[in-house]
């Protein structure tokens, strides 16, 4: 873990040349009045369709090499579509679109499995199609079943898995198949939070070489990982631009329709109490909205997971030190369930293997997209009195803050050790997704976290 900030922005690739091209691209679809009506137009050669549908027109726009882009609109606005064409699944009825390099798509869910093929065999057919070997299968193939993870399960007919299983499998073999262009469709809103890590690393390795096409209806995820975005609207485009600009520009519209539907509906809002001002001093103080929330039912509870070395993600490092164990506890030092707003201490337990010096002790919280909320470690508060330990003692630290209130969903925290200094260090053990958290409750509308806020006052006064 290296202990300095760290940018999450995707890494900068040379852009040279568009490698996808839509040019005034339109896909209509014949409307007929009853089903029949199809197969008797195929019969007769005559119109029976009563009118089109165009699910998209004139869309015109291009991707360069190593973008990272997201298209952001509801459901029915041609995203979908649009994706479909990109793949090859699907041929534009107007206008054209080209594509330079190997693709590889995951739209849809099992999109390309046969459900009568056992994993196995879905495996040899999807990787072939997307220009892959016999040879190279089988090359792979461990590699790939290792990723997806599903066990006996792999030589079971694919009728028999859940959607998260398709989707392990399915994404699995993308990662494999030495794309130069992926397309990822709301994919990762399936599937459990380990899993979720382990392909949004993937996808920041993967922005480092490739072309990327996300789409999702979740904007922090999408400004998270994209520099630019589209937004289509009815089947057109109506923006296209930074992802932050594009994303402001269509949660505003999005709202507003929203505020638009509920317009006239009156909210009953229980009387709050009046909040006193709090002493700066009192760092104990708890979040002044507490009472609040109490009385009107809101709560930000948070579940937390047994710490599973085994079952963690990825870990690595020299070995000299290892951590035995992360635990997330209430103030009074119980495994209990949490809330946001509480004070909680983040224990991490160390190992040593050998005498080190200079150890520095650290974590990161993430959220399900991998973003890094927030962390910290031993280093500054421990610059001029180092830790320091013999072969086989253990050293307990402790984290202590406020937990932040947190939108629902489930969070990760990355642990590790390392010694040194904070510029120049040796992993000694880093684990990634060490442990797993839930937030049970959606009481948070907007933001990655919500500060506990320890007072707000307000003064008036009259202009002189």
């Amino acid at each position: 873990m290296s202990f300095e900030a760290q940018s999450e922005s995707p890494a900068a690739v040379p852009v040279t040349e568009p490698v996808i091209s839509a040019r005034s691209v339109g896909k209509s679809y014949k409307m007929y009045r009853k089903p029949s009506d199809r197969l008797w137009q195929g019969i007769f050669r005559r119109q029976m369709a009563e009118n089109d549908f165009w699910a998209l027109r004139d869309v015109s726009f291009q991707v360069m090499r190593g973008e990272t882009v997201g298209i952001v609109g509801k459901n029915g606005s041609g995203k979908s579509t649009l994706l479909q064409m990109i793949a090859g699944t699907v041929q534009p009825s107007e206008g054209d679109v080209a594509v330079k390099g190997r693709v590889a798509a995951l739209l849809e869910l099992g999109s390309g499995f046969n459900p009568e093929f056992t994993g196995r065999e879905n495996v040899y057919l999807n990787a072939t199609i997307l220009g892959l070997t016999r040879a190279q299968v089988d090359e792979r193939f461990n590699s790939i079943a290792e990723f997806a993870d599903i066990g006996e399960f792999i030589d079971q007919p694919v009728r028999s898995y859940s959607s998260g299983m398709s989707v392990r499998l399915a994404f699995a073999v993308i990662v494999h198949v030495d794309a130069d262009v992926l397309i990822v469709d709301e994919a990762l809103s399936v599937g459990d939070a380990f899993f979720s890590q382990k392909c949004m690393r993937f996808l920041r390795e993967f922005q480092k070489r490739g072309t990327l096409l996300f789409v999702s209806h979740d904007a922090g995820a999408v400004t998270n990982l994209c520099a630019r975005a589209i937004w289509l609207e009815e089947g057109r485009v109506r923006m296209q631009g930074s992802a932050q600009d594009v994303v402001e520009h269509y949660m505003a519209q999005q709202h507003a329709a929203s505020r638009g539907k509920l317009a006239g509906d009156r909210v009953e809002v229980a009387s709050r109490p009046r909040m006193t001002r709090l002493e700066q001093s009192d760092v104990t103080a708890p979040d002044f909205r507490k009472a609040a929330m109490d009385e009107l039912g809101l709560r930000n509870r948070i579940h937390t997971f047994e710490f599973d070395v085994e079952q963690s993600g990825v870990q690595f490092g020299a070995g000299n030190a290892t951590i035995t164990s992360v635990d997330l506890l209430d103030e009074a030092g119980s495994k209990k369930p949490l809330c946001g707003a509480e004070l909680v201490t983040l224990q991490i337990t160390v190992q040593l293997k050998d005498q080190l010096d200079n150890l520095i002790v650290g974590f990161y919280v993430k959220d399900r997209l991998g973003q890094r909320l927030f962390g910290d470690n031993t280093y500054f508060p421990y610059m001029h009195s180092p830790i320091s330990g013999e072969v086989g003692e253990i050293i307990v630290v402790d984290f202590r803050f406020r937990m932040p209130l947190l939108p629902a969903g489930s969070y990760m925290i990355d642990a590790a050790v390392a010694s040194g200094t904070q510029e120049d260090h040796t992993q000694q053990h880093w684990i990634h997704d060490a442990l797993e958290f839930r937030a049970l409750d959606d009481s948070m509308a907007h933001g990655l976290v919500g500060i506990p806020m320890l007072s707000i006052d307000v003064s008036r006064g009259r202009a002189e």
